[in-house]
């Protein structure tokens, strides 16, 4: 009798072993590098270059601002001599002040571009996210994990590599968004 118990749940346990093999062979899994995806993704190097041209056009009036100090600092160090001391010490004051105005105008500009190139950049990153989520629906995978500079994958076998996949329709629907885009732009 207990050989029988014995012999039955050793059977059993066999039974649910491969019961539980056979589900997780049915999962279908991938991963995408997330970090080339972005460094890749033609709307991120696009959107990152109209980014850099913006920063520009924003630091060109501070640019500005700093080479007229600088050429009236330099000025200061030749005539503070001519000009007296109490001169000096007063445009000295002056300059300073404005060194330090500069230096906050600097720092406020330097915020505002951070802030808004994260908020771009999490737009795409939502955007990227979506695209996955419906990537990995259609083509019936069950999970779709990302690497990358966050390493939540250590390993994987590289067969699961779905990026260069992920990345082509990623940048061919861009590409089809830009084209209406410019034939919108252009009836207008």
């Amino acid at each position: 009798m207990k050989k029988a118990i014995l012999i039955l749940g050793v059977a059993l346990s066999i039974l649910a072993c491969n019961q539980n093999e056979g589900k997780s062979e049915s999962l279908k899994t991938a991963y995408i590098d997330t970090a080339e995806i972005l460094e890749k993704y033609e709307k991120f190097k696009a959107e990152d270059e109209k980014f850099k041209v913006k920063s520009q056009e924003m630091g060109r009036p501070l640019e500005a601002k700093v080479k007229a100090f600088q050429a009236e600092a330099q000025n200061f160090q030749q005539n503070a001599q001519v000009k007296g001391p109490q001169w000096a010490q007063q445009k000295g004051a002056e300059l300073t002040q404005r060194e330090q105005q500069l230096g906050m105008e600097q720092n406020a500009l330097l915020q505002q571009l951070q802030q808004e190139g994260g908020v771009l950049r999490d737009s795409i990153i939502k955007e990227v996210k979506v695209f996955i989520k419906e990537y990995g629906k259609k083509k019936g995978y069950d999970y779709v994990y990302g690497t990358g500079d966050a390493a939540t994958i250590l390993y994987a076998k590289d067969a699961y590599n779905i990026t260069d996949e992920v990345l082509k329709e990623l940048n061919d629907s861009y590409k089809a968004s830009d084209k209406k885009e410019e034939k919108t732009a252009e009836k207008k």
